[in-house]
C-alpha cells in the first residue's frame, strides 16, 4: 500500500514537472519563431531622377535580388527626385518611418544637404535607419564629344582666364557632392570659385542630357552615370577622380585621374541603402543579411565593374560611423568656403 507521505510526494513530482515544462515551452517559443521575410510586394525608391546613378542600382538590385531569389517577392522601383535628395528622403523618413517593406537609395547629397543650411533637409543618419552602403561612384568632368576642350587643364585654364564663359552643368544643387567636385579642382586652380557659372539639375540623367542638348560645356558627374555615353561616343571624360587610373575598366582605363592632370583631388560618392529608422528589427535584420549576401555574389560583382563602380560595403553600424565621420568633414570644408550650415 502506499504510504500518505509517498503520494504528497508524487504529487509534488508532478508539479514541479508541470511548471519546468511550461518554462522550457516558453523559452523555446522565440527560437521556434519563423524569422521575418517580406509577403507582399516592395517598393524601392531612388531619391532622384531617372537614368542616373541611384536609379541605375534600384533597378539593378531590384533585378538580382529576384533573379538569385533572396527576395521573392516583387519589387518596384520609384523615382522621387528633387531638391538633390531632400524631398525624397524627407518623404521616406516622414511617411515610411514603419514600413518594413520600403526601402531607400540614397548617396553623399543626403547627407550635404542636412548639413549646409541651403539645404533644408532636416533628415540626418539619425532619423533613419542605414542598412548597408554597397558602392562608390568616382567623380568626372565630361564634355561633350566635340567639346574644344581636349584635356581638365585646357578646360580650368579656361576657367581660370573667365569664369563666366564656362558653364557647368551638375546633378545637385550648389554646394552638393556634384558642384563639390568641380569646385575642389577650381580650387586647386586658382579659379575665383564666386565667379564660376554652375546650373543644377535633378540628377545625373537630366545633367547629362542638358549637356548633350547644349545647354552647358561640362559635366560633373560620376563614372555610372557617363560610361555608357562614353562608350557610345557622345561624351568625353576628361578626368576621373580615382586615385590611381581604372585600370581593370575597358572603357575607362585611359582617363587620366585629377591628380595626373595636375590637381590633388580624390573624392569618392556612396551610395547605400536605407529603410525607416522605427521599422521592424526582423526587417532590419532582413534586408542587412540580404544585401549582404547579394554583395558577395558573382553577379552583383560583375553589375559593378561593368558599371565601373568601387566595392565599398560596410554594414549598418560602419555605414552609420562613416557618415558621422563624413559629416565633420563636410562642415568643416563649408566653414573654409564661407558657405553657411545648420545648427
Amino acid at each position: 500500500m502506499i504510504s500518505k507521505k509517498t503520494k504528497v510526494l508524487a504529487v509534488l513530482v508532478a508539479i514541479v514537472m508541470v511548471v519546468t515544462l511550461a518554462g522550457c515551452s516558453k523559452s523555446a517559443a522565440p527560437a521556434q519563431q519563423k524569422a521575418w521575410a517580406p509577403d507582399k510586394p516592395i517598393t524601392f525608391t531612388a531619391v532622384a531622377g531617372a537614368g542616373g546613378g541611384l536609379d541605375l542600382l534600384a533597378r539593378t538590385t531590384a533585378k538580382l535580388l529576384d533573379q538569385s531569389k533572396l527576395v521573392t517577392q516583387p519589387i518596384m522601383v520609384e523615382n522621387k527626385p528633387g531638391g538633390g535628395q531632400v524631398t525624397g528622403t524627407v518623404a521616406f523618413a516622414t511617411k515610411e518611418a514603419k514600413n518594413d517593406y520600403a526601402v531607400m537609395i540614397a548617396s553623399t547629397p543626403f547627407i550635404i544637404n542636412h548639413i549646409k543650411k541651403d539645404g533644408n533637409s532636416p533628415i540626418g543618419p539619425e532619423d533613419i535607419y542605414p542598412v548597408a552602403m554597397v558602392q562608390g561612384d568616382y567623380g568626372v568632368i565630361a564634355v561633350k564629344a566635340d567639346s574644344k576642350y581636349k584635356t581638365l587643364k585646357d578646360l580650368f585654364d579656361a576657367v581660370k582666364a573667365d569664369p563666366t564663359k564656362v558653364q557647368f552643368v551638375g546633378g545637385g544643387a550648389p554646394g552638393t557632392w556634384d558642384h563639390l567636385n568641380i569646385i575642389q579642382i577650381a580650387s586647386k586652380a586658382g579659379v575665383d570659385l564666386k565667379s564660376m557659372k554652375y546650373n543644377p539639375y535633378d540628377g545625373g540623367g537630366e545633367a547629362l542630357t542638358a549637356l548633350l542638348g547644349g545647354h552647358g560645356d561640362a559635366m560633373t558627374s560620376d563614372v555610372s552615370s557617363v560610361k555608357q555615353y562614353v562608350q557610345a561616343g557622345k561624351v568625353r571624360v576628361l578626368g576621373v577622380s580615382a586615385p590611381a587610373k581604372m585600370a581593370d575598366d575597358e572603357i575607362m582605363k585611359d582617363i587620366p585621374t585629377y591628380k595626373e592632370a595636375g590637381y590633388d583631388v580624390t573624392t569618392v560618392n556612396w551610395r547605400g541603402f536605407f529603410i525607416g529608422k522605427d521599422a521592424s528589427e526582423g526587417a532590419k535584420k532582413f534586408w542587412g543579411d540580404t544585401i549582404d549576401k547579394l554583395v558577395k555574389t558573382p553577379e552583383w560583382k560583375a553589375e559593378l565593374k561593368k558599371a565601373g563602380l568601387v566595392d565599398i560595403y560596410k554594414d549598418s553600424k560602419t555605414f552609420f560611423d562613416f557618415i558621422k565621420a563624413e559629416e565633420k568633414v563636410y562642415t568643416d570644408l563649408y566653414t573654409k568656403l564661407g558657405m553657411p550650415i545648420q545648427q
